[in-house]
């Protein structure tokens, strides 16, 4: 299989085995007109499978998605063929729109036009909590 290297770009490395289209679909990368890789299931030797997103253009990210759906996820920035810039990622203390707050008595579920804020709450086991009501966030 042959994937083009890319001249001006984003290449999302390290993503875990499995996420890859969890990202996607955050990232609202089908929305895209310029091309986008996926590759699942390639062979690491740091981390025996992973997947890897290829991005044909230089667009704002979210790096807080990037980080809460992997942390371990690199992001490598493209130019003229050359990588010029590697971001190691971290959970993010706060995200906003992009979990929903399962409680139906919380505010969020009257008061639709609040963001739907996600608190950190224990690093170790990735847990997230509303904000509002501090209801556990499932995946």
């Amino acid at each position: 299989m042959i994937i083009d290297a890319i001249k001006n770009g984003i290449v999302i490395d390290h993503i875990a085995a499995g996420k890859c289209m969890e990202l996607y679909q955050i990232l609202g990368l089908g929305d895209l007109d310029c091309s986008v890789a996926i590759l699942k299931n390639v062979t690491s030797r740091k981390l025996g499978r992973k997947d890897i997103i290829k991005i044909d253009r230089n667009l704002e990210l979210d790096w807080d998605v990037i980080g809460y759906v992997d942390p371990n996820i690199t992001v490598n920035i493209i130019r003229d063929g050359e990588q010029v810039e590697k971001r190691q990622l971290k959970m993010p203390e706060t995200i906003t729109n992009v979990l929903h707050c399962r409680n139906p008595r919380c505010i969020t579920s009257v008061e639709q036009e609040l963001p739907q804020v996600f608190k950190l709450t224990d690093r170790a086991n990735r847990v997230y909590r509303c904000l509002y009501c501090e209801t556990k966030a499932g995946k």
